[in-house]
């Protein structure tokens, strides 16, 4: 009986070109793409949005009503949207895609992991967003769709021309597969 060979823990970073140890691992020769590092920044932004909105509030209606709990509703406020960052810069930063020949990959979460493929045969469409606050950043949103709702894609925290590069490749493969787009 021969010795195991001496694997990489799982979870470990897999170096460039080695073997396959994670279920989330695209394969050998596969990097992951990361989204850019102002996607936390833009999510920091929103829960700033979201905190000032929900304290003021509290503000004024303890101004007019008094009630003694609403100071203390703030400060709670507070504590769980300073919790609320520390999470939101976690998952911006876990966000990667990793594109193959017959499909894409999407991976985020630190937590709970997740990784999406979504065969380019089976895009319908490919959409690429940019609400006020992404376009504040100069970031975009590529989503794609299929026919199953469940098997749907999303990639945030884009640069627009990342964006466009990635819409377009898409778009081509999905019309080579002869399905889909």
């Amino acid at each position: 009986m021969s010795e195991p060979s001496a694997a990489l823990p799982v979870g470990d970073p897999v170096p460039s070109g080695g073997p396959v140890t994670s279920a989330l691992d695209p394969g050998p020769q596969r990097g992951w793409h990361p989204v850019s590092p102002r996607l936390a920044w833009l999510e920091l932004t929103r829960i700033a949005i979201d905190t000032a909105l929900l304290v003021g509030a509290c503000g004024v209606a303890w101004s007019f009503l008094g009630y003694r709990w609403l100071p203390v509703a703030a400060v709670a406020l507070l504590v769980v949207n300073t919790f609320r960052t520390v999470v939101a810069v976690r998952a911006a930063r876990s966000y990667g895609y990793a594109e193959r020949e017959r499909d894409l990959l999407v991976r985020h979460g630190r937590m709970v992991r997740h990784l999406s493929i979504v065969p380019y045969a089976r895009m319908q469409f490919v959409d690429v967003t940019a609400g006020p606050l992404e376009r504040m950043f100069g970031l975009a949103t590529v989503q794609l769709h299929t026919a199953a709702a469940g098997s749907d894609a999303t990639v945030p925290g884009l640069a627009p021309p990342e964006a466009i590069r990635l819409r377009d490749r898409l778009a081509a493969l999905g019309e080579n597969a002869g399905e889909g787009l």
